[in-house]
């Protein structure tokens, strides 16, 4: 028997006892409702694939990889019932830097196009650093934390200062 054979009989033997699961559990995790990005993760990838394939048309790098970061992301929607999409929102100016840096990496690398990706890449830090000081505001009350940490280095600080001034 070829080794190949082998490997389809395996291959299709777990897709099936996956779909057979899948059906009997009801995880409804082969469901349209759960796979529709997989539309969008194929379209990007099919942009990349465009312009990896032959190195022809760098312009296909700013519309592939826009999509598919978006893809991805909205795979991590789903499968999460939607329930950070108030956090990742930061994903889709990111998702434009991303393709924007493919773009800046493989054709000449023209430094212009560093300023609208370092400009939507800050934005999406801010905001994913922003949110995450909140939701850490919720469980920390900061009004008492920042004042320990300010004089906490300035003692480090002057004891630095102190420890070389021995030496």
């Amino acid at each position: 028997m070829k080794k190949s054979s082998m490997v389809w009989g395996v291959i299709l033997i777990v897709a099936g006892l996956f779909l057979l699961v899948d059906n009997l559990a009801d995880l409804r995790i082969l469901s349209m409702e759960r796979i529709w990005p997989v539309f969008i993760l194929i379209t990007g990838l099919a942009f990349e694939f465009a312009y990896f394939s032959k190195k022809q048309n760098p312009g296909f790098l700013v519309p592939g990889g826009i999509i598919t970061v978006i893809g991805l992301l909205f795979f991590f929607e789903t499968f999460t019932n939607w329930r950070f999409a108030a956090y990742t929102w930061p994903v889709y100016p990111l998702a434009v830097a991303i393709g924007l840096f493919q773009l800046y990496l493989f054709t000449q690398r023209e430094r212009g196009l560093l300023v609208p990706i370092f400009i939507l890449t800050a934005v999406s830090v801010v905001s994913f650093a922003a949110m995450f000081l909140n939701t850490i505001q919720k469980w920390v009350d900061l009004g008492i934390v920042l004042p320990i940490l300010l004089v906490v280095f300035g003692v480090i600080i002057l004891l630095r200062n102190i420890l070389k001034k021995s030496e």
